[in-house]
């Protein structure tokens, strides 16, 4: 099995950290904080550890995992693939459009892998959703709803779409499987003059599908969730509980409401960054495609763009 380090070991990077030596592929970290660097030394003696991603990339390890500001994603993505390197990145890709396309056309020259950090795919819920909706079993999918609120951490560059609804973007792209061809976009700024800490988007598909998500983290509760309206029915995902509820239920042709109750048809979580991480692996191995390869993020970082452009012309 091939070895990977990992670029930065903050946040959100010190469960790659966690995760990847958990599976036994954690070859060395590099994290430029010196109070990071020094808890990686004690909790992790036998680890190289480096202040310079320079290092790494200079080296034969084979596969870097980037878990960095989002600003510098691009060009330490870019630098790893030029280097040799397969490359995880974490959500999202970039924050230009021309960037992620710059990525993804470099990896497939290279004949590298390219996987984005789209940890909502990975979790088996949305797996199991795919494979529902894929069958039939909801009949024609109408519409999609995503909520995703809390009393957030406020970031000073990308706002709460680009913050949290990355990976819904991502999720609802998967579901549909298709782009969309109509992206309308509405935010509210109240923290700060130039960054939206509450935004609304509207999605439309071929076939007529519509979707629409709602991210803030201007809000007083915690809301995760995912519901999918179908003529046959509809799918509620609690992605805080876990479980997928199929509500029997909706409106007759001739406007009768019908009702037959509802059930939990799915229920439970496979570590879904466990999952995605040895995917990682999986395509290095194999040299497939990965389920959020690098043409993935480009179209979400395209859906982003587009209503970043409709909030900044207000």
């Amino acid at each position: 099995m091939s070895h990977v380090a990992v670029i930065g070991a903050g946040n959100w990077g010190k469960n790659l950290v966690t995760n990847f030596h958990a599976l036994g592929v954690l070859a060395s970290v590099s994290e430029a904080s010196p109070a990071l660097r020094e808890g990686l030394f004690k909790q992790y003696p036998d680890l190289p550890v480096y202040a310079d991603y320079q290092e790494v990339l200079a080296g034969d390890v084979p596969a870097v995992a980037i878990a960095t500001p989002v600003p510098t994603h691009y060009p330490i993505a870019k630098e790893a693939l030029l280097a040799g390197k397969d490359v995880f990145v974490e959500k999202p890709i970039t924050l230009s459009l021309a960037e992620a396309e710059d990525l993804a056309e470099l990896a497939r020259k290279l004949d590298r892998v390219l996987m984005v950090g789209h940890l909502l795919l990975y979790q088996p819920a949305i797996q199991w959703i795919k494979q529902y909706l894929a069958a039939g079993e909801l009949g024609t999918v109408h519409s999609l709803h995503q909520e995703r609120m809390n009393l957030g951490r406020a970031r000073t560059v990308e706002n709460v779409l680009w913050s949290f609804g990355v990976h819904d973007v991502a999720v609802l792209l998967h579901l549909v499987g298709a782009a969309p061809t109509h992206i309308q976009a509405t935010g509210q700024r109240v923290l700060q003059a130039k960054v939206e800490d509450d935004v609304y988007l509207h999605l439309g598909f071929p076939q007529g599908v519509q979707a629409h998500l709602h991210t803030s983290w201007l809000w007083p509760e915690r809301r995760r969730g995912l519901t999918v309206v179908g003529s046959l029915g509809m799918l509620v995902y609690d992605e805080i509980a876990q479980t997928v509820t199929l509500h029997k239920k909706g409106i007759t042709p001739d406007l009768a409401n019908r009702d037959y109750g509802a059930e939990v048809v799915f229920s439970g979580s496979g570590e879904p960054l466990k999952l995605e991480l040895q995917h990682f692996l999986d395509r290095v191995a194999d040299r497939a495609a990965p389920l959020s390869d690098g043409a993935s993020g480009v179209e979400v970082v395209r859906v982003l763009a587009e209503a970043s452009r409709q909030l900044e012309a207000v």
